[in-house]
């Protein structure tokens, strides 16, 4: 598949996974959503990894899975736990907010990362990137006042909060990517393996506990969309690690084309849910995708 179409698609899959989390989350117990949908793509890369080992089936380079040292099992643990952290974060927040705000937010991703390479990597920014920093976060305070129409203020709102940990969580677990990729020699389907495995195994003694009412909770009631967290995020992963794999692409246009799942999720959730002030949200949805592709471009 060409690299270009490959992420689109995996812009389209990563807008249809917000638009699942959403619906898997709002009014239901977060944590059991969290493990039955990892458990989904743990059971399947349990089963490729049985083909793999069995011989019998020739898998494609992109799904095979090495071998690993004890040492290289902690590396993707610490992964997972990063991970773990941030989706916690992420979906209860994500529960309370509108996801025309939400996704918006967690696309700021990419800037956070370019903070964490200018103090733990030594990286500097060039004058796009400082410039699409800028937008940004001008983009990000227009968000803001769209945001305090429907009684939700920025500055005092505890899921912000929560949604911003999460996003800063997860620019830790790019920077960690980076290192597992380009310095511990780590092939996508392994991380992708051994990181879905481990999920389930952090996510399953806190289901307990909320199974046991360790701590007052909701109840949960099972969706499709569980269901369609796990397979969304699998195939997006999948067509990025695709994409990347393409001698000709280029990984910054491939990183800028992905933020095309903010669009898909905006879109979804004004017609689907019928969020409000959509008109007032376009603009600084529109720039925050601007600065962003302006970061990871320049």
């Amino acid at each position: 598949m060409p690299w270009i179409a490959a992420s689109l698609l995996s812009a389209f899959f990563l807008g249809f996974y917000d638009l699942s989390t959403k619906h898997a989350v709002r009014d239901n117990a977060v944590l059991p959503v969290l493990f039955f949908a990892n458990v989904c793509s743990t059971a399947v890369w349990l089963l490729l990894l049985a083909l793999d080992n069995s011989a019998l089936v020739a898998l494609p380079v992109a799904l095979q899975v090495d071998a690993l040292t004890g040492t290289q099992h902690l590396q993707l643990l610490l992964k997972s736990t990063i991970v773990a952290a941030s989706w916690l974060c992420s979906y209860f927040a994500l529960k309370s907010l509108p996801l025309s705000i939400a996704a918006p937010i967690r696309s700021t991703g990419p800037m956070w990362t370019l903070f964490g390479a200018l103090l733990v990597l030594g990286e500097r920014p060039n004058w796009i990137e400082m410039l699409g920093v800028g937008i940004t976060l001008a983009s990000f305070v227009g968000l803001s006042l769209a945001g305090a129409r429907e009684g939700i203020h920025f500055h005092k709102n505890k899921a912000i909060a929560w949604l911003l940990a999460g996003t800063l969580l997860g620019a830790v677990s790019g920077l960690y990517d980076k290192f597992l990729m380009a310095h511990a020699g780590f092939r996508a389907g392994t991380v992708q393996c051994w990181f879905s495995i481990y999920l389930a195994l952090i996510f399953l003694p806190l289901v307990i506990g909320w199974k046991l009412r360790w701590w007052p909770r909701n109840t949960f009631q099972w969706r499709w969309t569980i269901l369609g967290i796990s397979f969304a995020l699998l195939i997006a992963d999948f067509l990025y690690f695709d994409a990347l794999r393409n001698p000709e692409a280029l990984v910054s246009l491939v990183s800028s084309l992905r933020r095309g799942s903010t669009l898909v999720a905006f879109a979804g959730s004004l017609w689907l849910f019928k969020e409000a002030n959509g008109r007032q949200k376009i603009i600084p949805v529109l720039g925050i995708l601007t600065g962003i592709v302006l970061t990871v471009v320049g």
